[in-house]
């Protein structure tokens, strides 16, 4: 499922090598925990979120599979500050 997100989340985005997954598992949940650099936040949530949601559209019907719930959580990482 990780590698799922993952592959779909860098054909998004302009900075691949900057995309972290962590997966957070519980007994009957799974939270994806998805970071993206900050210019690249709009990518995947998309217009109005659209492209946000259909990404949990997409892990809801895959982690039905598995027999747990899954959900997604989409930050960005804060940028370095250089003094």
């Amino acid at each position: 499922m990780k590698d799922l997100i993952e592959n779909i989340i860098k054909a998004l985005v302009d900075n691949p090598e900057e995309v972290k997954i962590t997966e957070i598992a519980g007994e009957q949940a799974v939270i994806y925990e998805i970071k993206v650099a900050d210019s690249d936040i709009g990518k995947v949530i998309g217009k109005q979120g659209k492209t946000a949601n259909a990404l949990r559209t997409i892990v809801k019907a895959a982690s039905s599979k598995i027999g747990k719930n899954a959900s997604i959580q989409i930050n960005s990482k804060p940028k370095e500050v250089v003094e």
